[in-house]
């Protein structure tokens, strides 16, 4: 029974998807103005894990993740660049896909851009108003009308009463209530703008959201993602426009991510201490990376230093030295890894604990592998399909060990062919200068029957 913690509940509850076997989930994407950092990686890597086990315990699942390519920080880039908005947009859209490739996303079903649903949007506008839930502003901006809806605070638990404006409420003298958030936007002068019955202007930032899930997954759905930041006041907004509009329910569970931090702090740009993707992934294995993303509870904060990321490599390491120097083989079945495995995804997707099987698992395999190596080729083929629910693990053994290094593997292999040649003409000496040159390289060479393999050493 699988059980997923509903930040609407606060609580963990069992998964009942609304079509028997189908999972609708809109996850909120990127607003591409600058490349990626960990903060990103952090929630799309375990949003991805998410879907991937979805899948893998038989559900049809309709991804939807979107890109915000309008909103004042691609306005505001794009004038600091002396760009068209669009150049902006399509240069960092590019660069988020190359960066979600190389950690293994898998790409969503539908990725809309905010840009291509301005008509819905406006729609989902003119009903709201219809509705009696916004109003015109004295500015001309259209706002909705946070009073009007009884049951705004219930996915943050805010009182609304209590409600401050000010660190994450826009103050301003033309709303009715500070706590007013605007749907449409009049443009300034030279920005990018749409007609509207309101005018020429562009969606505010929460509507975007609402009507791109609604018109692809339908105007009540199984799970919305994002990260913990998005809680208020972004998906607090969804519920209360969605909801307004529609007069009914929005979403069943709510999903959300712990915050990527360095030193006790979350990782933004706004904060101004983010590290990008490419970034880290110029010194460390997209793999490497990858497992320390998914080595903490997606729920839990994960604290980002450059020793993790080498504590990732080594555990890696361990999973590939027991997969080295095996046969392919059918998997067993239903065997107490597996069904630890399940067990821990199953618990809202406990990967440390899921993790924790796969390393027995892996040990498992190191104690057959001295008694029955047939027994230890099927065991090494249920790691394989186990850590591929969790994106890892489908390397070749030696492809991992070879890659990483400074020097040419190319050289590596020629001094190795050298080192060869040399203790078939019993020239030890020289044998042995070409392992100190190998060492020297940060490279380990073994030899056994079957021939010579090498990895670096990290």
């Amino acid at each position: 029974m699988l059980q997923i913690h509903n930040t609407l509940t606060r609580q963990k509850q069992e998964f009942i998807p609304m079509v028997p076997g189908k999972v609708g989930m809109y996850v909120c994407g990127v607003t591409v103005y600058d490349y990626c950092h960990l903060g990103h990686a952090r929630t799309y890597t375990s949003v991805d894990v998410i879907i991937r086990y979805l899948r893998w315990r038989g559900y049809e699942v309709n991804h939807v993740r979107n890109i915000t390519d309008i909103d004042d920080k691609i306005i505001k880039r794009a004038s600091e660049n002396n760009e068209e908005y669009r150049v902006v947009t399509e240069r960092f859209t590019r660069a988020m896909h190359e960066d979600f490739s190389a950690l293994g996303l898998t790409a969503p079903e539908f990725e809309p851009r905010a840009t291509d649903y301005i008509p819905q949007m406006i729609g989902l506008i003119e009903k709201i108003i219809a509705n009696q839930h916004a109003y015109v502003g004295a500015n001309g901006d259209v706002y909705f009308d946070v009073r009007s809806f009884q049951s705004y605070g219930c996915l943050s638990h805010h009182d609304i009463e209590q409600l401050e404006s000010g660190a994450r409420v826009e103050i301003s003298e033309v709303k009715r209530d500070p706590l007013d958030f605007v749907l449409w936007k009049l443009a300034k002068p030279g920005e990018p703008s749409w007609d509207s019955p309101w005018g020429k202007g562009r969606p505010g930032w929460h509507i975007e959201c609402s009507a791109m899930s609604m018109d692809l997954l339908g105007k009540h759905f199984d799970i919305h993602a994002g990260g913990r930041d998005l809680i208020f006041p972004h998906h607090e907004n969804e519920i209360a426009q969605s909801e307004a509009a529609s007069k009914h329910p929005f979403v069943n569970l709510w999903m959300h991510t712990g915050f990527l931090q360095m030193e006790k702090e979350k990782m933004s740009k706004s904060l101004g201490n983010f590290v990008t993707i490419r970034d880290v992934l110029r010194e460390h294995e997209p793999e490497v990376l990858r497992f320390f993303l998914i080595s903490s509870h997606y729920r839990s904060p994960l604290i980002y230093t450059t020793d993790a990321l080498y504590q990732s490599r080594q555990s890696l390491e361990r999973f590939y030295t027991a997969l080295r120097h095996l046969s392919d083989a059918p998997h067993p079945e239903n065997t107490r890894f597996e069904n630890q495995f399940m067990a821990a995804m199953d618990d809202d997707f406990n990967t440390p604990v899921a993790l924790s099987a796969l390393f027995d698992l892996a040990h498992e395999i190191q104690r057959l592998r001295n008694k029955d190596m047939r027994a230890a080729a099927a065991h090494g083929a249920l790691l394989k399909r186990l850590g591929g629910v969790l994106g890892i693990l489908q390397t070749a053994p030696e492809t991992f060990f070879q890659t990483g290094g400074e020097t040419d593997p190319a050289k590596i292999e020629a001094l190795i062919a050298q080192r060869q040649q040399a203790r078939r003409e019993k020239n030890w000496a020289e044998a042995d200068r070409i392992r100190d040159e190998l060492a020297s390289m940060f490279v380990v060479i073994e030899d056994s029957p079957q021939g010579t393999t090498w990895k670096f050493l990290k």
